[in-house]
């Protein structure tokens, strides 16, 4: 598109990948930010692509029934919950329709039928971990920059604005996450700011504070905090950390756990532990079974759907007590464990070594003794020799990032011919390109949506496969 403000009167009629609103005028297609089916809008014409034009909204003329008041304030700004301007019971039948376009579009499969999405019982304060970063660039919203005040736009503690990893939103109140974490996220910034500590210049890797991690145990209302730092370079950097290990966690007592990692890279999320305060881990319950999770190690962000979301897993298996079964991608065994007491043996493969550490110690804490935990790629070439190594499955548990399942995986699984697959995925997308090469020899019997995170278009599905 030129320089020049061109403006469109469009209608929004659907939803597609990744919650991008779609409009159709004169044989031309727009993807328009920010709308929803049945909004009339003037939109801005920003981008012109082979297939379609990007657009955002200038103005809604009309708006969309299904179209309520956003919970929160940085509504716009924040890529986190970009549908809570969305009826809950429309945003279910939206990532429904996600599934199906994705599987009947990418993979060209045929699907009896599709059961309609689980929803989410506690639509708010779900998340049991969140990421949030220092910043010395932070981003005024619209409102910030209308009240007319002054901001220190050198300092930000929040979340990422979309697209733009050197700008942070300085986040006074999150509504996904436990209440409490708006007082510990509160607390940490008085604190930097009473010190005058430095954090992240992403452009010059300067800074001493980098991110804050929290992670909730529902089970026993533990909170562990994790700090992501430079190494220290200060006496005010060293004071920071006294306090951090000593009187932050006097004043929040549900935080039973203190970590402090140390990464002289870019990330904000991750780095060297080098000091843990309490315990080295929270204990979480998926069906009975205790989870102790470390601070690195990957598990499922919400606790409340995740019994239900487990079980849906195990029972779509319908394992016997003869069955050996492999859990590829089985992180640190929350499929594993539970679905080990349906069946004869069971083997988890997993990249991340700490993962595999928590899932062995996981199955000890629990007196489980029929799982056995490798530390493979699965997305090298000569992972087949590991495989090979395996008992023969009769049923396969697939439950990999969103980026989908390596073709040579997928070659070695259809020689090795498990019975069923039960494919569980985070993007349909990938999942539908990976389902296209697997239907050659396998049925598709049964997909299972299942809402994790409300007021996203993100959605879990869980697909089995039948061998022809």
């Amino acid at each position: 598109m030129n320089k020049k403000e061109v403006l469109l009167e469009l209608e929004i009629e659907s939803l597609g990948f990744e919650g991008i609103s779609i409009a159709r005028k004169d044989g031309q297609v727009y993807f328009v930010k920010g709308g929803l089916p049945g909004d009339v809008v003037i939109a801005q014409l920003r981008k012109k692509h082979k297939t379609y034009i990007e657009a955002s909204i200038k103005n809604i003329l009309k708006k969309s029934e299904d179209r309520i008041e956003p919970f929160c304030k940085y509504f716009g700004n924040c890529g986190g919950c970009s549908w809570q301007c969305l009826t809950y019971q429309k945003q279910l039948e939206w990532k429904k329709k996600q599934v199906i376009d994705a599987y009947e579009r990418i993979g060209k499969l045929e699907v009896k039928e599709y059961n309609d999405v689980m929803p989410a019982e506690q639509n708010l304060h779900y998340r049991n971990k969140m990421d949030f970063s220092f910043s010395a660039s932070r981003w005024l919203t619209t409102e910030e920059i209308n009240t007319g005040d002054n901001f220190d736009k050198n300092f930000a503690l929040g979340l990422h604005v979309p697209g733009r990893y050197d700008k942070v939103i300085d986040i006074q109140e999150c509504k996904i996450q436990p209440i409490e974490w708006n007082e510990i996220l509160d607390a940490v910034r008085r604190k930097a700011k009473e010190l005058d500590i430095s954090v992240l210049n992403t452009h010059k890797n300067e800074g001493f504070l980098k991110g804050l991690c929290l992670r909730n145990s529902l089970k026993n209302n533990e909170t562990m905090a994790i700090l992501v730092t430079n190494p220290p370079a200060t006496q005010e950097d060293t004071k920071f950390l006294d306090w951090y290990k000593k009187q932050f966690q006097e004043d929040f007592p549900n935080i039973i756990s203190i970590v402090h990692a140390v990464n002289p890279n870019n990330s904000v999320n991750v780095g060297e532990i080098v000091y843990i305060g309490g315990k080295e881990f929270i204990t979480e319950s998926i069906l009975g079974i205790d989870y102790r999770i470390s601070p690195f190690s990957f598990f499922q962000t919400n606790s409340y759907q995740l019994d239900k979301f487990i079980n849906l897993i195990c029972n779509s298996a319908k394992l016997n007590e003869n069955d050996i079964v492999w859990d590829l991608y089985c992180g640190t065994g929350s499929i594993t464990l539970p679905m080990s007491k349906k069946c004869k043996e069971i083997y988890g493969v997993e990249l991340v070594e700490t993962s595999i550490l928590d899932a062995k110690k996981n199955a000890k804490f629990n007196n489980i003794n029929n799982a056995e935990f490798y530390v493979a790629d699965l997305h090298r070439k000569e992972i087949d020799s590991l495989l090979n190594s395996l008992k023969i499955p009769d049923v396969v548990i697939l439950d990999p990032p969103r980026s989908g399942i390596n073709k040579n995986l997928i070659l070695n699984l259809l020689k090795i011919a498990p019975k069923k697959i039960v494919y569980v995925s985070c993007n349909p997308t990938t999942q539908a390109r990976d389902l296209m090469i697997l239907a050659e020899d396998y049925n598709i019997k049964e997909v299972f949506p299942v809402d994790m995170f409300p007021h996203t278009y993100h959605i879990e599905v869980v697909t089995v496969l039948e061998k022809k």
